[in-house]
């Protein structure tokens, strides 16, 4: 029994290849049944061969799954960073720009009066001064306003804060309602700190690509400020701080980006800070 089956593995069939006008023989081979199955095993792992170096020698192993994952996590930080520098180059050129044309002279500067020549007149001077027209607007709004004189004496319940400066440097990109630009850009000096506008307290803190870190802090009267592209973070969420009291400091590149808000609304920062 074994004898035969072993004998019609090895039993060679003849396949010919016969010319089909003259019936002639072309060509033949001789093959067996295991020798069938060594030429299928052959050719399968003659194939898996040539497949495994096509993949490793063509660019078609970038499609692997899982192959160079450090690399697509670089090139997509680097995206976002090649993003974030061309509007900060754009941000420069603007800037070069406009200070290009105040020295070229084709932007006239403002012709204000120093305060110095105001501080250094007496204030009888100053009064002298006036204009008829003056003295008559003057003298019709005490007219018109003497019996509402007590008014002035009605002291205002609404409270009045003074917000701090919360980054030394020059703003470079302004608050725009119109724009939707909420923030402002500030140009700072490498590790300047970043210190808190109010007393208040951490509610959020987070980190990205883009930003560093980025921290909001809810203060006293409703305002909300938010300090972006900040790190090494002095204090965190649910810690309180006080007015003036250092949060961070300003990232790398020495730019911060400040929003200020109060009841939901957004409130340009330079109408109440002074920078």
């Amino acid at each position: 029994m074994g004898n035969s089956w072993w004998q019609r593995l090895r039993f060679k069939f003849r396949v010919s290849v016969v010319n089909e006008n003259t019936l002639g023989e072309v060509w033949h081979f001789r093959l067996s049944r295991i020798g069938m199955f060594l030429w299928i095993v052959f050719l399968s792992l003659l194939s898996f061969a040539l497949f495994a170096l096509l993949i490793w020698y063509t660019p078609l192993r970038s499609y692997l799954p899982g192959y160079n994952e450090n690399i697509r996590q670089q090139l997509i930080s680097e995206t976002v960073r090649v993003d974030s520098l061309e509007s900060k180059l754009a941000l420069q050129t603007e800037y070069l720009d406009m200070i290009r044309n105040v020295v070229s002279g084709e932007v006239e500067t403002d012709s204000v009066r120093p305060l110095d020549s105001l501080s250094i007149q007496k204030p009888e001077q100053l009064l002298e001064t006036r204009s008829a027209i003056t003295d008559e607007f003057m003298a019709q709004y005490e007219e018109k306003e003497k019996d509402n004189l007590s008014l002035f004496d009605v002291q205002s319940s609404t409270p009045v804060y003074t917000l701090f400066r919360p980054v030394r440097g020059m703003v470079e990109q302004k608050f725009s309602m119109h724009d939707k630009t909420y923030a402002i850009s500030i140009r700072t000096t490498k590790g300047e700190v970043v210190a808190s506008v109010l007393t208040g307290t951490v509610v959020y803190e987070a980190h990205s690509l883009e930003y560093e870190w980025e921290v909001i802090v809810q203060h006293e009267g409703e305002y909300l400020s938010v300090y972006r592209n900040v790190k090494n973070l002095k204090k965190h969420v649910g810690e309180s701080l006080q007015a003036g009291e250092i949060l961070a400091t300003v990232a790398d590149n020495n730019i911060m980006l400040f929003e200020l808000w109060q009841r939901g609304n957004p409130v340009n920062p330079e109408e109440v800070i002074i920078f």
